[in-house]
């Protein structure tokens, strides 16, 4: 008998005889489920850095132009008023920029807290039990529609608050005192003497000033407060995206 007539003969299989792993039908072990939450927490966790070094460079922008602004003004007592409002509208800039940077962080904050909260804090605590059932479901239905859990004017208000506020302080105290404290050029003090520029009447600038701080007084006192990534920060099924856009990005 020859020796290839006891031998089987191989056929070659066509790749569409090859059916392919089933790998959604395959139950996720917990070592595997561990591993992906692994990753993706440090996945999250550098997104929410590198937003976190975005806000940083900004608020730098707008503290280094105040200082500046602030020194040349009071160098140059001619200039001091136009330069010292074109600094608060240019910090008024930087907070409109900075607020939606904030709200790209605070998105993937939200994500990082709902993570540390309900897999972390319960491996910590050696309790399988995560204080929010669903919490899951939710991380996938942001990853799969992501919307931003803060509107602008609560954004623009909680960098306000910790940040742009000293600045405008600071730059309304030096507008009064530049006003009180150089002298004008025609040596009184009345309203249109302090506040006038050249041609332009006193009024103008006064608006200006006044429209702007009271825009940014009526932001912080009408503008919900943002709740804390640590309590019901998600958004609540039953009110889904109210008042809360898609991500325009």
């Amino acid at each position: 008998m020859n020796r290839d007539d006891e031998m089987p003969s191989y056929v070659p299989l066509a790749e569409s005889d090859i059916a392919p792993p089933d790998y959604e039908g395959e139950p996720l072990g917990r070592q595997e489920y561990i591993a992906a939450m692994v990753h993706f927490y440090r996945g999250e966790l550098q997104r929410t850095l590198e937003w976190r070094k975005r806000l940083d460079t900004t608020t730098h922008w707008a503290l280094i132009t105040t200082v500046g602004i602030v020194t040349f003004s009071f160098s140059n007592p001619g200039f001091a008023q136009e330069t010292l409002i074109t600094g608060m509208y240019a910090n008024l800039m930087y907070l409109v920029h900075e607020s939606r940077r904030f709200r790209f962080f605070d998105m993937w904050r939200s994500r990082l807290r709902m993570m540390e909260e309900n897999f972390y804090g319960p491996i910590l605590r050696r309790d399988p039990t995560s204080p929010i059932d669903n919490w899951g479901e939710r991380v996938a239905d942001d990853l799969l529609h992501p919307k931003f859990k803060i509107t602008r004017a609560q954004a623009m208000r909680a960098r306000l608050k910790r940040n742009y506020g000293y600045l405008f302080v600071f730059l309304l105290m030096a507008w009064l005192g530049r006003a009180f404290l150089l002298p004008t050029p025609d040596g009184q003090n009345t309203l249109p003497s302090l506040f006038s520029i050249g041609v332009i009447p006193w009024w103008v600038p006064m608006t200006l000033v006044v429209g702007l701080y009271g825009y940014l007084a009526g932001l912080m006192l009408f503008t919900p407060k943002v709740r804390s990534a640590e309590s019901t920060y998600w958004r609540d099924p039953e009110h889904l995206g109210e008042d809360v856009p898609n991500l325009d990005t």
